[in-house]
């Protein structure tokens, strides 16, 4: 049995970024254009709070079981 190490492989982090701001863009475009311009600004204010959330939560699992890496 051959022990092969894997390859590396390519950093998309910069596409990936810029495929969520596209998408991001347009679907605020589609809210403003149904709802207004509020809708827009409370949409953001709670993508705002569930990624502040989900970082408190990734922060507080990290203080309980730290990585190794």
């Amino acid at each position: 049995m051959e022990h092969r190490h894997p390859k590396r492989v390519e950093d998309y982090t910069t596409a990936n970024l810029i495929l969520i701001f596209v998408n991001l863009l347009w679907i605020l475009g589609v809210i403003w254009a149904h709802f207004g311009l509020a809708a827009v600004i409370l949409t953001g204010w709670a993508l705002n709070q569930g990624i502040t959330r989900l970082e408190q939560y990734r922060a507080s699992r990290e203080i309980q079981w730290p990585s190794d890496g």
